[in-house]
């Protein structure tokens, strides 16, 4: 009762009531408007659909032709995506695009060795690069008939060149025509290497669109011109003609710009000051190429065909390709950036040392290369204050160019052991702690000796001296960790990227002949690291100074303490006396080093040191190949022992930081050096006499002294009395 009693107070009949009409009548409208717009809207999609239909009808093929329709279809749309692809892959190669990529090599250096001779040339001689205008027409067609006949007619890619080139190998079951054009060698030559890969060819590809959109014919031209590698050490053609005519480029004759011309392709195997019956043929081939492109008549070039370009003798030239491409390199990383591009580098280069380098190398590849099954070798030389002394990138550098000392990233094998070593010593481990030789497993992977046996508990000199490779895995696993392994190694001066995985302390990552070195330099410098150099000074040609490493160069920095340095020395002074380098020692001098032997044989290494001299020597194949069970102990200790016997005849002898004396009291008993070596051998090379770095900078500095000093006048002669 009382709740329908509240209903009705709360009731007011006289109240206006709302009306919800409206409100609905909107919602209905609005929801009919949905309706037929989406009604009309299919309607009209149908009818445009039929209308579309109909219209198509007539397009409509059926038979073989649709089978044409269909595939074509197929492949726009396979083409696309592999375009889409393809440009994906070729993208990381546009970044350098994004460089002052015109400007990195417009360096112009005049090496001298450390003796002031001159040693050769890099880069482009501003003063001798000749406008493309004035370049005599038949060196253009000489190197278009050959190179890229269709050049000003495609536009980066000749696809009917390279359909010419691809017919013509088929006819003749091997390469004898590529198909790059003259644009994708360039795109090559400023931003690609010599890699022989697929991603290559196509970054190569989209990269000479690039250029093609960037640059005109004409400055494309100019720049191959100017910046192709013709062999003897010689970049551009310019430079070509200098070197083996004697000519400046507008003066060469026909017969002489067709065989320049043919050096384009290969230079090892062109040069004419190496091999001049090959030269003159592939000349005759150039002259063929002309005719057939129609750039020239039969009867035009019956006179170079006659009487064929003869090249000036270099014979007795001597030319450190490989250091001088390491040096230019160089300078471009310490000389000023907005100072003079042309100038002259005084470098660190000794030429004795160089040649026996070169000679240690060449000797014993062809001595024990076919036993061993290896056919390439490496060696940096070091003065141990940082200086460079020698760089051998290869046996032949006409016939390949890829610097093998520099670039070549190859497994180190035992000879990274060092590096964990030194990290232990850091960490408080002595040469004479205690650690078990034993098997270890570490997630899955249970290292062996090279033996398969297992000495037990032994020393860490001992365990370093016979390269087990049980401790230093178990060093890093129990004791240090690999991210302090890595750490260790880079403060010592190695650049290579390092892997990073567990059985990196074997020495599975890849490093360059030139890191080993620089490594091995701080321990044979007591443990400080940043001294090596290859340049000591950089000079204008109007004598101004603009670098100097004693001036302009960070000072050395302690990477390892001296404690460490000492003890890692004092354990691998044994290795060549008891341990696995017998054959690297040497007679009466006390060094330090160590083997390495990669996985399968595929490369072997021997880093070496005395008070005096360093080297890293690594042997092995380009194609990673296996050798015939070489160790580092055997060629490589030999290479290593040759070359450093011969560097420290007539030299003060140093001793190793922590060793006191650098002689040995009694000679080291030496392993057999294997057939074909004599011991006799090394002595019958005497190195000449050479002055101390302290002497060599006082007479430059007396030198320098006497230049700047005023010139003396003379006196006025004497009155002369007269006798009346």
């Amino acid at each position: 009762m009382s709740a329908a009693w509240a209903q009705g107070a709360m009731f007011n009949p006289f109240r206006k009531r709302k009306s919800r009409v409206p409100r609905a009548t909107w919602l209905l409208a609005v929801d009919a408007w949905i309706d037929s717009t989406l009604y009309e809207a299919g309607f009209r999609a149908r009818e445009a659909w039929e209308n579309l239909t109909i219209f198509f009808r007539r397009f409509r093929v059926s038979g073989w032709r649709r089978g044409l329709v269909e595939l074509a279809s197929e492949g726009f749309t396979m083409g696309t995506a592999g375009s889409i692809v393809l440009l994906a892959l070729a993208l990381p190669a546009f970044e350098e695009t994004a460089k002052d990529w015109r400007s990195q090599g417009d360096y112009a250096v005049t090496f001298l060795d450390r003796y002031g001779n001159e040693i050769g040339q890099r880069g482009i001689i501003q003063r001798d690069s000749v406008p493309v205008d004035e370049l005599p027409d038949h060196v253009v067609k000489a190197v278009l008939a050959t190179e890229d006949r269709r050049f000003f007619d495609h536009f980066g890619i000749d696809f009917i060149g390279l359909a010419r080139a691809l017919s013509e190998n088929v006819r003749a079951n091997s390469v004898v025509q590529g198909g790059s054009t003259l644009t994708q060698q360039l795109a090559k030559n400023l931003f690609l290497t010599n890699e022989r890969s697929m991603e290559r060819k196509i970054k190569e590809a989209y990269l000479a669109l690039w250029l093609e959109w960037n640059l005109t014919k004409k400055e494309i031209l100019q720049l191959y011109l100017d910046r192709a590698y013709l062999g003897g050490g010689t970049f551009g053609i310019a430079a070509a003609a200098d070197f083996y005519f004697n000519k400046g480029v507008k003066e060469l004759s026909l017969a002489e710009a067709a065989m320049i011309a043919g050096l384009f392709k290969a230079p090892g195997n062109y040069a004419p000051h190496i091999n001049l019956p090959a030269a003159r043929g592939r000349a005759n081939v150039v002259l063929s190429n002309m005719v057939d492109a129609g750039f020239m008549t039969e009867g035009q070039v019956l006179s170079a065909r006659l009487h064929p370009a003869t090249a000036v003798d270099r014979a007795g030239r001597e030319t450190p390709d490989y250091f001088l491409d390491w040096a230019f390199e160089e300078v471009k990383k310490i000389a000023p950036k907005n100072g003079p591009h042309s100038l002259v580098a005084r470098t660190t280069l000794d030429m004795d040392l160089q040649r026996a380098a070169e000679e240690s190398v060449e000797f014993h590849l062809r001595q024990h290369g076919q036993a061993y099954r290896v056919s390439e070798g490496a060696m940096v030389l070091l003065e141990t204050n940082g200086a460079v002394r020698a760089i051998v990138g290869g046996r032949d550098y006409a016939r390949s160019q890829f610097n093998r000392a520099t670039r070549a990233l190859r497994q180190t094998g035992s000879s990274f052991k060092p590096y964990v070593y030194t990290a232990a010593m850091e960490a408080g481990f002595t040469p004479e702690s205690i650690v078990p030789d034993a098997p270890i497993s570490w997630g899955g992977w249970s290292p062996r000796n090279y033996g398969r046996g297992y000495a037990g508990r032994v020393p860490l000199a001992t365990s370093l001296i016979r390269s087990y490779n049980t401790v230093p895995v178990r060093l890093a696993k129990e004791h240090l960790s690999i991210p302090v392994i890595v750490e260790k190694t880079r403060a010592m001066g190695v650049e290579s990227e390092l892997n990073g995985h567990k059985t990196m302390v074997l020495g599975t990552s890849g490093m360059t002949v030139m890191d080993q070195a620089t490594g091995y330099l701080t321990l044979a410098n007591g443990g400080l690291t940043g001294t090596r150099h290859g340049i000591t000074q950089l000079v204008t040609h109007s004598g101004e100074v603009v670098y100097d490493f004693g001036r302009d160069a960070p000072g050395p920095v302690r990477a390892v303490t001296e404690q460490a340095a000492a003890a890692m020395n004092s354990i691998m002074v044994q290795i060549p006396e008891i341990g696995t380098a017998r054959r690297a020692a040497l007679p009466g001098i006390r060094s330090a080093g160590k083997t390495g032997t990669a996985q399968a044989y595929r490369d072997a290494w021997y880093v070496g040191y005395t008070g005096n001299y360093l080297a890293a020597v690594w042997l092995g194949n380009d194609d990673y190949s296996p050798t015939r069970n070489m160790t580092g102990g055997s060629v490589p200790a030999m290479v290593w022992q040759r070359v450093m016997a011969f560097a420290h005849q007539n030299v003060e002898l140093k001793p190793i930081p922590g060793i006191d004396k650098p002689f040995l009291d009694a000679p080291p008993v030496v392993a057999e050096a294997g057939a074909g070596e004599a011991d006799g051998e090394v002595a019958e090379v005497e190195r000449p006499s050479t002055l101390s770095p302290r002497t060599t900078r006082l007479l430059l500095d007396f030198s320098q002294a006497f230049r700047e000093a005023p010139a003396l006048r003379l006196p006025s002669s004497p009155e002369t009395l007269s006798s009346l």
